[in-house]
């Protein structure tokens, strides 16, 4: 049986939903993306599954346009607040699965939420967090989350560990990580076969599982 392709409907199609509508569909993602800006549509018609002019306040045009249908509507109207509580509200009411809003504010926030809601993104302030952390890093080379809790982390071998081997660090108690992968240099592959005797070098880099505040906070406060 063929996998059945994702599915996005975004409604709004300013800086943050034409962009997302053209990264989605980059990736083979089946986007509708609708906006009541004509200008905003044809601007990312050449490269979207289907892009419509509409209001995403009036339900009989989303039901229409098959918005009911999807599992994952992106709403992008911060600059309308009572566009986005409306068209969240209308969404709830479908049944949709994944709403996921655009906010400023954390007040904003906390009403979508309690108005239907499933993720309400700030871009702005979410865009700080990130390039604080990576300002902050130490030895973390790059981090995926995996879920709330946990994140694949790519480390450079902190200079503690330099000298020893995997055995003698006891990585998973001492720090709570689970390495899954070494690479003695940047430019070679990873090696997921190694032994616990394997002797730490001061050019490698590990990929391990963690905690992401955990280990966020071991970089942090880790000695130069």
């Amino acid at each position: 049986m063929a996998k059945k392709t994702k599915q996005v409907a975004i409604l709004g199609l300013g800086i943050f939903g034409s962009t997302l509508s053209e990264t989605l569909s980059n990736y083979g993602v089946e986007v509708l993306a609708v906006d009541n800006d004509p200008t905003c549509v044809e601007r990312v018609s050449e490269f979207v599954t289907r892009a419509v002019v509409a209001d995403v306040t009036d339900k009989d045009q989303l039901l229409e346009l098959g918005v009911n249908e999807f599992d994952t509507v992106v709403v992008s109207l911060s600059k309308h607040f009572e566009e986005s509580v409306l068209c969240t509200m209308i969404l709830k009411e479908f049944g949709v699965k994944d709403i996921i809003v655009k906010a400023r504010t954390k007040r904003k926030s906390m009403i979508l939420t309690k108005v239907g809601a499933t993720q309400v993104i700030n871009v702005e302030k979410d865009m700080a967090h990130r390039v604080a952390k990576t300002l902050l890093r130490r030895s973390i080379v790059d981090l995926i989350e995996l879920d709330d809790e946990y994140s694949i982390v790519e480390i450079k071998a902190p200079n503690e560990w330099v000298g020893k081997t995997l055995r003698n660090l006891n990585v998973r108690t001492a720090y709570g990580m689970n390495i899954i992968g070494i690479r003695g240099q940047e430019d070679e592959k990873m090696n997921m076969d190694f032994l616990a005797d394997y002797q730490v070098d001061r050019e490698d880099h590990f990929l391990v599982v963690a905690k992401t505040k955990e280990i966020e906070r071991w970089d942090y406060l880790m000695k130069d």
